[in-house]
């Protein structure tokens, strides 16, 4: 829908906001806002991305306040954009043709508080004139309605169209670019909006699957994906759909939603806190209740009256059955309406068969044996009572056990400090941490958190990033360093610049990255969805096959109904739903803790079958800063010359190489000018002119291109490359192409690198070396860091070939890279693992990230996947063996309902506690180091 703009200064304002994607996005937004100087009023709609603010009587907020306010809630917003005359732009959906436009125009030109209105359906928008009374939102919105089209996405194909013409529509008014999304953002008029649900009432994978069915019955949504272990449903939109019919979806499934926000986690963990001593005292009570029933049961054996009165068991147990036991029945009847099943069905079927035969013997009994003692033989009150009160206390402790296992986000979102000292108005004030914007100057005192990421504008001091990247040693920080938001500062004041706040901030990314990767599920838990959702009717089924097998054996109603009761209570749907999710979360979390992002579950699974793991060099096993190590005139020139003419060629490249070189020229205090005609010929070198002298600087592969004879040079190239360094050629073109100089550079490995490889070699996983650099220096790097393999000289463009070979040859790949150049291997491999210190355009092609630029993370990031992938399948056959022996032994009158009960319960905290030993992992890199020599400060080439 539209937001009016009115005109007079008194009106409210109307904001354009992208990024909204939910009822929880618009919610966030309107606290911000509403925290701004000077604002009354504020009303978020996210489905048409605006906002209108009502200043209050006595002030009126500043635009850029408001602005301000919307960039750290983590979305864009602009003013809304008007003529002189105040015209609204309203974007209309479904138009095909003239008449389409004509018929909208004569409804809204029919409202009195539109003066005119122009249709243009080719961009789907209507610029409406508004009279002197403005129009309301509701107004424009019903008008267009009566036409027969909507403000509003309807479907994917009108929306595709309309929402992109609608944008171009409003940018015909002005010339300002569109702005950006935030990080974690996605837009809503765009496939693959995401909404988070908070879900309530879920026990097992049969609710899960329930709920998934719902969300995905909904029009407009792509993909539901719900996570037992912390009770939330990643919803993935093909279109606007209003969190309203997400929640009623869940609703009328028998479960409840509330649109989930990040900045929520204190009150969330309040609310919590408060339902975990609720659940304590219930149990508490009923376990109080419980024990008498269980402990008649050994009253013979200290001489005591076999069994309580009658009715004192009935007294005892009714409570029990009545207000603890009212949990399931509250969410086993929904299941029941739709003739499906959880496993409160299972607990609330089983616990009313056995205490409904109970009360039913208590009422048949002699009245002379109600208070009797010994009177209540045939009674069954204490295996109500005691399912009922053991399921409780599995409760309980999978929830602790399931909270512990998303500890992490927890931990990463306490990070972030409640207020920061930020400059305004020439004095320093204290605001809340997210409402620090980019471009804010804030104070960090010593010890405090980093409230943002920033640029050191002064002061010096360390910065403690072990919490969020997993650096293990203070980093020192310095004027025009980058600090990262989440650390902790040293012992010196720090003046920052905020550069990135919110979702767009590292922390932001990260947070939302293992968000993201716990509410993802693998390949392998379609088989458990499968299997959850035929799972209750299937146990229903045993325990009715039970029952009746019994008494057609000449077993009592009593007897096999007993037995049946133990078939419904022994069956463990939440340990099957616990087994995958619990073990991501606690996996993704330790990974993310260590320095590793695991994208998805997906990406989890690839990387623990990897095989192959190729590396590529500059700025992955190097430091990627490299420097002129040797240089060689030739042709009659000397050194000077030839760095004044190389120098001023490289000016016009922003490769590493000629970074270094233009460098090196200017500290030999060369005059550098500026190159003419500068060409770049990827992967190979440039063409310049310096001077009107035409020259080639490049590899060796260039020379030859251009007619330049290098085999004269042959035995500085070999001792360059003997080396490990760069060999960088400068040619003079003309009529007679001739060699003017050689250039060595070299370049550092990065710590560590050798006990990288060594640990994913003793991981049984082969190395390779992908390097664009000529053979003998590339192989002269891999012979200093243990590395076997080489391919080397691959051009840029070349590298996704090379690794849709070794796929070929059978090797699962994982690709390591940086750069812009790698994001295509990164894709074509099994797996891309980019560095932290890398571009974006790698990071978000890649599987796996690396919050920092230690090759040892690779092994780690494999290991962990290894391992959190060995939890899933140890969780999933314990919970698939559970189920398959216990049933059956039930079954065949093995186990009492409160033996059945106890091993239900135990089953799902089992396979939770399982999860969380992940904890105790220890770092693979570590054990690379052991057998590994340090190579920090070896040469290596760039």
């Amino acid at each position: 829908m539209a937001e009016a703009a009115h005109t007079t200064h008194s009106d409210p304002i109307v904001l354009e906001i992208t990024g909204l994607s939910c009822g929880g996005c618009a919610a966030k937004t309107r606290r911000h806002l509403e925290a701004v100087n000077g604002v009354a009023e504020v009303t978020v709609d996210h489905t048409a991305g605006r906002a209108e603010v009502t200043p209050q009587p006595e002030a009126t907020p500043a635009p850029e306040d408001l602005l301000a306010a919307v960039h750290a809630a983590g979305y864009t917003a602009q003013l809304a954009r008007r003529t002189d005359s105040a015209e609204i732009d309203l974007p209309v959906f479904g138009m095909s043709c003239g008449g389409c436009a004509s018929k909208v125009q004569r409804e809204l030109e029919a409202l009195d508080s539109v003066k005119s209105a122009q249709v243009d359906h080719t961009r789907g928008i209507a610029t409406v004139t508004p009279a002197d009374r403005g129009p309301q939102a509701s107004e424009l919105a019903a008008a267009v309605a009566r036409a027969g089209f909507s403000v509003t996405p309807q479907d994917s194909g009108n929306e595709e169209k309309s929402a992109g013409e609608a944008g171009a529509g409003n940018a015909s008014k002005t010339s300002e670019p569109a702005p950006t999304q935030p990080a974690g953002q996605t837009d809503p008029q765009r496939d693959g909006a995401v909404c988070d649900l908070r879900i309530e009432g879920m026990t097992c994978a049969s609710c899960v699957s329930t709920v998934e069915q719902a969300l995905a019955g909904v029009s407009g949504v792509e993909s539901a994906n719900v996570n037992l272990a912390n009770k939330q449903a990643r919803v993935r939109l093909s279109r606007k759909v209003e969190p309203d019919r997400l929640v009623k979806a869940v609703k009328d499934a028998g479960y409840g939603a509330r649109p989930a926000e990040q900045e929520d986690q204190d009150t969330e963990a309040a609310r919590e806190r408060a339902q975990s001593r609720r659940e304590w005292a219930l149990f508490a009570v009923s376990a109080l209740l419980t024990l008498p029933l269980v402990a008649q049961m050994g009253f013979e054996l200290v001489g005591l009256p076999g069994h309580l009165p009658p009715l004192v068991q009935l007294a005892l147990a009714l409570p029990v059955q009545v207000f603890a036991g009212a949990r399931f029945y509250k969410a086993a009847w929904p299941a029941l309406k739709r003739f499906s099943g959880n496993m409160d069905t299972l607990v609330a079927l089983g616990t009313t068969a056995a205490f409904g035969l109970s009360l039913y013997n208590v009422v048949a009994a002699p009245t002379s044996d109600l208070l009797a003692w010994g009177g209540g033989g045939h009674l069954y009150f204490e295996a109500a009572a005691a399912v009922i009160t053991l399921v409780l206390l599995g409760r309980i402790l999978e929830d602790r056990a399931t909270r512990s296992a998303g500890a992490a986000v927890q931990a990463l979102m306490r990070l972030r400090p409640d207020e920061a000292r930020v400059e305004r108005g020439g004095e320093t004030v204290s605001v809340p941490a997210d409402q620090v914007v980019q471009g804010d100057v804030a104070i960090v005192r010593p010890g405090e958190r980093i409230p943002v990421d920033g640029r050191v504008l002064s002061g010096e001091s360390q910065s403690d990033e072990s919490l969020v990247t997993g650096e293990s040693l203070p980093v020192a920080k310095g004027p025009g360093d980058n600090v990262v938001g989440g650390a902790i500062n040293g012992d010196g004041l720090l003046r920052i610049e905020a550069t990135a706040v919110g979702q767009q901030s590292t922390l932001g990314k990260i947070i939302d990255m293992v968000q993201s990767a716990q509410a993802s599920k693998p390949p392998v838990q379609r088989l458990v969805d499968k299997v959850a959702s035929v799972f209750v009717p299937a146990v229903v089924g045993v325990a009715v096959a039970t029952l009746i097998g019994w008494l057609l054996a000449g077993a009592s109603l009593q007897t096999a109904l007993i037995y049946a009761v133990a078939v419904l209570v022994i069956a463990c749907p939440c340990a099957l739903g616990l087994a995958t999710p619990t073990a991501i979360m606690v996996g993704t979390g330790l990974a993310a803790r260590r320095g590793v992002l695991i994208k998805d579950a997906s990406a989890l699974e690839q990387a623990r079958g990897v095989t192959t793991v190729v590396f590529d060099k500059t700025g992955t096993l190097t430091e990627g800063k490299p420097e002129v190590r040797d240089a060689r005139p030739f042709g009659g020139i000397d050194e000077g010359d030839l760095m004044r003419l190389v120098g001023s060629v490289q000016q016009g490249s922003s490769h590493p190489l000629a970074e270094a070189i233009v460098a090196y020229a200017r500290q030999q205090d060369a005059d550098l000018t500026t190159p003419e005609d500068f060409q770049n010929v990827s992967g190979k070198g440039v063409l310049a002119t310096v001077g009107g002298r035409r020259l080639a600087v490049g590899s060796h592969r260039l020379m030859a291109e251009q007619d330049v004879d290098t085999a004269g040079t042959q035995e500085t190239t070999d001792s360059f490359e003997a080396q490990g360094w760069s060999v960088v050629y400068v040619g003079e073109l003309g009529e007679s192409p001739r060699l003017v100089g050689v250039l060595g550079l070299g370049d550092r490995l990065k710590p560590g690198v050798d006990a990288a490889v060594a640990a994913l070699q003793a991981e049984g996983i082969e190395v390779t070396l992908l390097s664009g650099d000529n053979r003998r220096a590339a192989e002269a790097v891999a012979a200093q860091i243990g590395i076997d393999r080489v391919i080397a000289e691959v051009l840029p463009a070349d590298k996704e070939r090379e690794i849709e070979r070794l796929r070929e040859q059978g090797h699962v790949i994982a690709m390591v890279g940086d750069g812009v150049n790698d994001a295509p291997a990164l894709a074509a491999a099994d797996i891309g693992i980019a560095m932290g210190e890398g571009t974006d355009v790698a990071l978000q092609t890649a599987g796996i990230a690396l919050m920092r630029g230690d090759p040892r993370l690779v092994a780690e990031a494999i290991h962990l996947s290894r391992a959190t992938y060995g939890k899933i399948r140890q969780n999933l056959f314990w919970a698939f063996a559970y189920n398959t022996v216990a049933i059956p032994v039930a079954a065949v009158g093995l186990l009492s309902p409160i033996i059945a009960g106890a091993a239900m319960a135990l089953s799902s905290v089992s396979v939770a506690t399982n999860s969380l030993l992940l904890r105790r992992q220890g770092r693979v890199a570590n054990r690379g180091a052991s057998v590994a020599s340090t190579v920090q400060g070896k040469e290596a080439t760039a």
